[in-house]
């Protein structure tokens, strides 16, 4: 996987890294199902385990799960780590 091309993959792309061991990830995962649904397939969200992509986790400088990043044109314009509110993980999302 080229993590460059994930982040391009539309104008606007949320990727979470995340891990299974993780309880504030395993907390996050229905919020992120919720979010996948009601946005479609207007926008991607990546969901990238760090034990499995740690070259991604790397490249992105992720130090902490879980961590969400939206990228606009393939650059990085928002960054969380830790857990979000749906609602405003969501509105986020849309704002771009």
């Amino acid at each position: 996987m080229n993590y460059a091309q994930v982040t391009q993959e539309a104008r606007v792309v949320m990727v979470e890294f995340f891990a299974t061991w993780c309880p504030h990830c395993q907390k996050m995962m229905p919020v992120v199902a919720q979010i996948k649904e009601l946005i479609g397939d207007e926008v991607p969200v990546v969901q990238l385990d760090i034990d499995q992509n740690q070259a991604a986790a790397h490249e992105a400088r992720v130090d902490g799960v879980p961590t969400f990043i939206i990228y606009l044109n393939g650059t990085e314009v928002w960054r969380h780590s830790g857990e979000i509110d749906g609602n405003d993980l969501l509105a986020k999302l849309q704002s771009y």
